[in-house]
């Protein structure tokens, strides 16, 4: 297939085009003009473009992969910040719906970027691709948006929404920011450990994005997670037993809040959430249970 893919140099961009390298894929970067493959960590043989403005249609691409956006956690959410957020994901994923709109013969297939955080805070609610969602705080709102804009490409293409959960990966991602103060005997539950983590391992990630850019009858939101959410305390004494530590040292919910301000809530609220259409499509996930993930990423990381 030929893809046009943006946020292609993020670490599941990266990942898949090493996977997947059978397709040609035309990159998105948001590198300074003239920055080469080998300082994106992509392959040579992939197009590496800068703009999107000088494409007048998508006639050329089989689908379209959209993953960019502005890191959500890396900064405190200001309003100028938010407003950042909310622009690096809705005015590209508007340009690229107005690309399929100009398009003769449009890509059969947009994956767009979204995320488990469109549910909001659900405590121990089992959160199926069913389940209604509405704006109920930043994150809901992002992400809903960002789905909405997504979905005007529906009378041209097929839609999928991909509701990623925590990424799991030994190299960058939610788990490696995680390990230096676990490897130092610094970890532990947040807040009361009683909210849900629901996660995935990074191979089942970019497997399942094969999956539905292959499968034609799925479409609409796809929850990307595996099913074995597991609650904050538990998260956490799996990592630190796979990392041979303990996890003595909870951060108190106020802590988390004086650290993080409002984006505290990625860390605090719970989403149960249940990868139901994959499984019923028959993906079958390789790491189906946290200990199998954890084992897999951290055997050469534990010492």
């Amino acid at each position: 297939m030929n893809i046009l893919i943006t946020g292609g140099t993020g670490l599941i961009g990266r990942a898949f085009i090493k996977q997947f390298d059978s397709h040609h894929y035309t990159v998105l970067s948001r590198s300074k003009v003239g920055a080469s493959n080998k300082t994106t960590a992509l392959p040579e043989q992939v197009t590496l473009i800068h703009s999107l403005d000088h494409l007048q249609n998508l006639d050329l691409f089989d689908a379209v992969i959209n993953l960019a956006g502005e890191p959500i956690i890396d900064k405190r959410w200001s309003a100028k910040q938010k407003q950042v957020i909310r622009d690096s994901r809705w005015l590209l994923t508007q340009q690229l719906v107005t690309l399929f709109e100009n398009s003769e013969s449009p890509p059969s297939v947009f994956l767009n970027g979204s995320a488990i955080g469109v549910y909001g805070d659900r405590g121990a609610q089992d959160l199926t691709e069913s389940f209604p969602v509405e704006v109920c705080d930043f994150p809901t709102q992002l992400c809903l948006g960002w789905e909405d804009i997504a979905q005007k490409a529906s009378p041209h293409t097929r839609v999928v929404l991909l509701r990623t959960g925590i990424v799991l990966a030994s190299s960058g991602g939610a788990l490696a920011k995680m390990l230096l103060p676990f490897k130092c005997f610094l970890g532990g539950r947040i807040g009361h450990g009683e909210q849900y983590m629901s996660w995935i391992h990074y191979q089942d990630h970019i497997h399942a994005m094969q999956h539905v850019l292959l499968e034609k009858t799925i479409s609409g939101a796809v929850n990307l997670v595996a099913p074995d959410a597991q609650k904050n305390s538990a998260f956490t004494k799996a990592l630190a037993a796979s990392l041979k530590r303990v996890a003595i040292l909870p951060v108190p919910k106020k802590v988390m809040q004086v650290l993080l301000g409002e984006s505290a809530c990625l860390l605090l609220d719970s989403q149960k959430v249940v990868p139901e259409k994959l499984l019923d499509n028959g993906f079958r996930f390789k790491f189906n249970t946290l200990k199998l993930a954890l084992d897999d990423l951290l055997s050469s990381s534990a010492s």
